[in-house]
């Protein structure tokens, strides 16, 4: 059976003999969420937002026991046993450096809404997978690119995998049977702002709502959307609109979340850079510097409550994160 993360669930259960995970170790990692697609990049973009969950793992206790605490966003809805997608990317990890753990305890506080579009699944590969590995032995670690590959295995796609590790503005490709991905710093005035239902979409309805094949024209539109993009988001803000359009998958999700679909078209025609953040349903605007994005969390905020959604949405302004997921604490 497959996770929501794209991997096989009953291949990460495999046990693998190795050398054992050295107790009464202690790490703390933190990772930003992300924004796939960002309009017109679908499945090769992502930006790193400034929405960090945190994730602590100390080793010890009895072989094979689990000890889980969850607070923030989805503490209520993920399980508190081994089948933690975080405790099965940390297994995975350290079956492919040959080791096994003992006794683990997890600590995560999270900030990143779940099943919103703002890369939460990514962000827990990520943080897992960094974790473990500050956990193996010096000389044991795996490098950036398998740590790389591996995520982009257990998500699926690389869109938000690539800037939750790195941080800024991620393009990713498939080379082969890898995958590939450039970091490129944006202008430091671009403000993201996001409006986040209440209600969450899983990726997987959201992605059953696309065609096998679009017209030829749609993607000439997007390939040219998305070069003009990153020509906005590094050089002239001033083509964030038009850099923001999307003809390949926005428009055919609508269906799946006619509240958010509303709200982007408004808020294009109100000439903000808006976009469906990922899979959605969150809403994504791209500001030029704090006035726009003060205008445009006003004008979210006038939406809203003339839609009648202002009490099951939130407005938030954010930052691009620069920097990616970091190990802050490792004690042995």
């Amino acid at each position: 059976m497959k996770g929501t993360s794209g991997v096989e669930e009953s291949s990460l259960d495999e046990t693998v003999r190795g050398r054992q995970i050295s107790s009464g170790q202690h790490v703390t990692v933190r990772v930003p969420g992300s924004s796939g697609n960002v309009g017109p990049g679908f499945d090769t973009m992502g930006l790193a937002l400034g929405l960090y969950d945190r994730l602590t793992v100390t080793t010890g206790g009895e072989s094979g026991t689990v000890d889980i605490e969850v607070a923030g966003e989805g503490a209520d809805q993920v399980p508190a046993d081994d089948t933690h997608l975080i405790i099965q990317v940390m297994k995975r990890v350290w079956q492919r450096a040959g080791f096994t753990a003992g006794g683990l305890s997890l600590r995560a506080e999270n900030a990143i809404p779940h099943g919103r579009g703002l890369g939460s699944s990514a962000a827990a590969i990520v943080s897992g997978a960094l974790a473990a590995n500050a956990l193996l032995p010096a000389g044991e670690k795996l490098d950036d690119e398998i740590l790389f590959q591996l995520c982009v295995e257990l998500e699926g796609h690389p869109d938000n995998v690539a800037p939750s590790l790195y941080g800024g503005l991620s393009i990713s490709w498939h080379a082969g049977s890898l995958f590939r991905t450039a970091r490129i710093d944006v202008l430091p005035q671009i403000v993201p702002v996001v409006a986040i239902p209440g209600t969450a979409l899983s990726t997987d309805t959201a992605r059953s709502l696309l065609p096998h094949s679009v017209p030829h024209v749609s993607a000439a539109a997007n390939a040219g959307r998305t070069a003009l993009l990153v020509h906005a988001l590094t050089t002239d803000p001033s083509h964030l609109l038009e850099g923001t359009e999307d003809s390949l998958h926005q428009g055919y999700r609508a269906s799946a979340m006619l509240d958010s679909a509303t709200v982007m078209n408004r808020m294009r025609a109100a000439g903000f850079a808006a976009a469906v953040s990922g899979a959605g349903p969150t809403v994504l605007v791209l500001a030029d510097g704090d006035r726009q994005a003060q205008a445009a969390k006003a004008e979210l905020a006038d939406l809203l409550a003339q839609n009648g959604l202002e009490k099951s949405w939130r407005v938030m302004n954010l930052k691009v994160a620069r920097e990616g997921a970091k190990v802050e604490v490792h004690q042995r």
